[in-house]
């Protein structure tokens, strides 16, 4: 039985209509003076400081912890003024089925797994009135790498629920490859949403459990058996 299910954020329970990239290039613009610093970079599935790191990089910018600090007190500010100017949504069935499996006979623990840095999730799901169903979680600012991430968020969910959680009872639910990855370093289950930027025959080719085009009508009791 599935204890504890894990979202991604980005693609998998909110769109933000390009928020979150639109706050990573003006951070740039506006406190290191670099224009145009995220073209070309792939956002899917990152964690925001491996992000920050490779701009960094690109444009010779030293990778310091003050430097990190810089871009993420700026990145949050941008981040929640242009939430409120782009069309974002949740995405399509999200909330039915978080509902759904809030209300199974035993319901699971739900977390987070994102590479956006905490506050960052915070600023997007409280936008979407999504934040106060998650109780726990792992995020970017806990670690750079994705399936390092996936082992802290199942410690803590094993804390949460005082038991030592073994991955056929965790659940991970996202949109990308990097999600399916996250998945396989801690042997989760997976179901794989193709409500982000990959196809249903992109995400298949990762062999995901599961593999839906939306969870618009999913059946949340038959992924946690």
């Amino acid at each position: 039985m599935i204890r504890l299910v894990l979202f991604d954020i980005d693609g998998t329970l909110i769109r933000t209509g390009g928020a979150g990239v639109k706050a990573f290039a003006r951070t740039f613009a506006t406190a290191f003076n670099v224009p145009d610093a995220t073209r070309g970079l792939n956002f899917a599935g990152r964690t925001d400081p491996s992000l920050v790191r490779e701009c960094f990089g690109s444009h010779d910018i030293d990778a310091s912890a003050e430097n990190f600090r810089r871009f993420f007190d700026a990145y949050v500010f941008w981040l929640h003024d242009l939430l409120s100017h782009c069309q974002g949504a949740a995405c399509a069935g999200v909330r039915e089925f978080i509902g759904r499996l809030e209300s199974l006979p035993q319901p699971p623990l739900l977390g987070l797994l994102t590479g956006n840095i905490r506050l960052g999730a915070e600023i997007k799901l409280r936008h979407y009135d999504l934040w106060d169903h998650f109780q726990s979680g792992a995020f970017g600012d806990d670690h750079e790498d994705r399936n390092q991430l996936a082992l802290i968020a199942q410690q803590r969910g094993s804390q949460l629920l005082r038991d030592n959680l073994s991955g056929d009872q965790i659940l991970v639910i996202g949109d990308t490859p990097l999600d399916i990855a996250c998945a396989n370093a801690i042997n989760a289950k997976m179901l794989a949403v193709a409500t982000g930027g990959y196809s249903l025959e992109e995400l298949n080719a990762h062999h995901p459990t599961w593999c839906v085009a939306s969870l618009s009508g999913g059946n949340a009791a038959e992924f946690c058996l």
